[in-house]
């Protein structure tokens, strides 16, 4: 069953959220929670509104009914100025790098810690510096990102969302555009961000391995509900739900 948002300390909290694309409702009166510093993974098959709830907390969609809030303020509906606030402690990787191709490799990780959050450019390159050596890329700050591989662009987006130190990490489909053997260096380093800080972390992926590894919670998503939840093991190793065990078993 859904987590219900009942806790007072919840991070994220989706409250009876529907979204409708013409007659299609993508999100169906959903409720769930996130609280602070957990690894949460949405798995499901294509169509049943993973990418929706990413794109919903980025401001990216709005929703048609229901309240979202992120760190106790509304997320939606709320205005626009409400709403850029709370972005900022939001941050997003997406499936196709979005980089700033005529910027250089730090000036992609130090725009938007200097436009938005007002940072002195000297203390976002250390940052940007300093989020380079974590991902593995110190010797490519003055790269353009047409210049480096998939897997190098990749890291560059996770080294830009956390330039703005959110709260949460949204990550969509973050190998699906990553040529085989580039997947697991990305899913790697990920993995050491999980283990080694206390961000949050919201996760739609199709690599369950990846899953079972970071998660503290998944949640199968069929026909926009959540169909079930629990932890890796539960889910990976003894579904409730004819339908969890019907689609990990074409995807494992």
């Amino acid at each position: 069953m859904p987590t219900e948002p009942t806790e007072t300390h919840d991070l994220i909290r989706f409250e009876n959220v529907t979204k409708r694309f013409g007659d299609t409702t993508v999100l169906d009166d959903l409720c769930f929670s996130v609280r602070p510093g957990r690894h949460v993974t949405l798995i499901g098959p294509s169509g049943s509104g993973k990418t929706t709830i990413l794109r919903l907390l980025m401001t990216l969609e709005r929703p048609d009914a229901g309240t979202i809030r992120v760190n106790g303020g509304k997320l939606h509906p709320a205005d626009e100025k409400h709403r850029r606030e709370v972005r900022k402690k939001i941050g997003m990787v997406f499936q196709h790098f979005n980089l700033f191709p005529h910027m250089d490799v730090l000036r992609n990780l130090t725009e938007a810690p200097v436009r938005v959050l007002g940072l002195d450019r000297d203390e976002a390159e250390q940052r940007g510096r300093d989020l380079l050596e974590l991902v593995g890329l110190s010797d490519k700050a003055h790269a353009r990102p047409a210049q480096l591989s998939g897997g190098q662009q990749q890291r560059v987006a996770i080294a830009r969302a956390l330039a703005m130190r959110p709260k949460v990490l949204l990550l969509d489909e973050v190998t699906s555009a990553l040529d085989p053997e580039l997947v697991a260096g990305v899913l790697d380093l990920l993995r050491d961000i999980a283990r080694t800080t206390d961000i949050t972390m919201l996760c739609v992926t199709h690599e369950m391995g990846f899953a079972r590894d970071i998660s503290d919670e998944v949640l199968m998503f069929d026909s926009g509900k959540v169909i079930e939840s629990g932890s890796p093991e539960k889910i990976f190793g003894d579904p409730g739900h004819e339908r969890t065990r019907e689609f990990l078993g074409a995807v494992l």
